[in-house]
C-alpha cells in the first residue's frame, strides 16, 4: 500500500501587497467616478443649470437697481460717491431690444465670472448714453445666451437702455464679423453703443460679433473717466479666459476625489443601497460646483 507524499502548501501572499491591490483600485474607481461626475455636471452646467443661476441673478439684479433708480442713487460712473471704483457686478442699466424681446440688468466689467450673471459694461468705456463710445459684452450660449441672437438684429432696428441718468435710444447701424470694417470715427459729442458677443457654434465660439448702435437721444454728462482705454486685465476682453490659478476649482475637484473614493470603498464594506443614499447627493452636488468653476474658466463670451 502505497502512503501519498504530504500535500505542501503554497505560502500566502503578503497581506501588504492585497491591501496595497485593494487600495488603487478604490483610487482607480474613484477616479472614473469623479470624472463621470464632472462630464455629467459639466453637461447639465452648460444646457440647463447655468440659465437657472443667470435668471436667478438677474432677478437680484433688477430688484437691486430698480430700488437704485427710484432713489436716484443708481451709478453714472466708473466711481462710486465715495470715489471708489465700482466693484464688479454692480448693476449698471437695463437693456431692452424689442426686436429680440430682449431685457437685461447691465452689471459692471466683463470678465468670465460677470458674464456669467448678465451683459456686462467694458469699464475703460463711457456709460450707455453718454459722449463717446460704449461697449457692453454678452454671452452668445452659456447661463441664459442673453446675446444669443444679436446676429438678427439689422440696421434701423432700435434698442434702449436705462442708466441713473434716464433712457438713451440707440438706433442699429452695422452688424459687424471679423474682417468687416469698422465704422466712421464717432463724432464730438456724439454716442455710440457697441453690442459683443461670440459667433460660430453654440458652445463653440469662433468668433467675435459687434452690434454698432447710433445714439439717437440727447447725450447724457459724461464724469470724468477713471479708467484709461487699454489698462483693463486681459481677462476682460473678448473671447478671453480668467488668469491665474483657479484655486477654488482646485479646492473643489480634491473634495470630489475624496469623496468618490470614499463611496468606492463605503460600496464594498457597507453595502450597496447605504451607499446610494448617503454618497449620491453628496457626489452630485460637488461635481455640479466643480462644473460651475469649470465653465468659469471657459471663454467669457461662450
Amino acid at each position: 500500500m502505497t502512503v501519498a507524499a504530504p500535500t505542501t502548501l503554497a505560502p500566502a501572499a503578503p497581506r501588504t501587497r492585497v491591501r496595497s491591490v485593494t487600495a488603487a483600485r478604490h483610487l482607480a474607481r474613484g477616479g472614473l467616478l469623479s470624472l463621470a461626475a464632472l462630464l455629467l455636471g459639466i453637461t447639465a452646467q452648460l444646457l440647463l443649470v447655468s440659465g437657472i443661476q443667470q435668471h436667478s441673478a438677474q432677478h437680484a439684479a433688477f430688484d437691486e437697481l430698480r430700488g437704485e433708480l427710484a432713489l436716484g442713487t443708481a451709478p453714472v460712473s466708473q466711481t462710486d460717491p465715495q470715489g471708489d471704483l465700482l466693484a464688479p457686478g454692480t448693476p449698471l442699466a437695463l437693456i431692452d431690444v424689442p426686436k429680440l424681446g430682449l431685457s437685461q440688468v447691465v452689471l459692471e466689467g466683463t470678465d468670465s465670472s460677470v458674464l456669467t450673471d448678465g451683459p456686462g459694461h467694458r469699464r475703460d468705456t463711457p456709460l450707455p448714453g453718454q459722449a463717446g463710445t460704449s461697449v457692453l459684452m454678452g454671452r452668445a450660449a452659456a447661463y441664459g445666451g442673453p446675446f444669443g441672437r444679436l446676429a438678427d438684429l439689422a440696421a434701423g432696428d432700435t434698442l434702449t437702455v436705462t442708466t441713473g441718468q434716464g433712457k438713451a435710444a440707440f438706433r442699429v447701424s452695422d452688424v459687424r464679423r471679423a474682417g468687416d470694417p469698422a465704422p466712421p470715427t464717432l463724432a464730438a459729442g456724439k454716442g455710440r453703443l457697441v453690442l459683443v458677443t461670440a459667433t460660430g457654434p453654440r458652445f463653440a465660439p469662433g468668433g467675435v460679433l459687434r452690434v454698432d448702435a447710433d445714439l439717437v437721444s440727447a447725450p447724457f454728462q459724461s464724469p470724468a473717466a477713471v479708467i484709461r482705454a487699454g489698462t483693463l486685465p486681459a481677462a476682460e476682453e473678448p473671447l478671453a479666459r480668467p488668469s491665474g490659478i483657479p484655486w477654488p476649482l482646485v479646492m473643489w475637484l480634491q473634495a470630489l476625489l475624496l469623496t468618490a473614493v470614499a463611496a468606492v470603498w463605503a460600496w464594498h464594506r457597507w453595502g450597496r443601497h447605504q451607499t446610494w443614499i448617503v454618497f449620491a447627493p453628496v457626489v452630485a452636488v460637488l461635481g455640479l460646483q466643480v462644473a460651475t468653476r469649470t465653465t468659469e474658466l471657459l471663454p467669457n463670451l461662450l
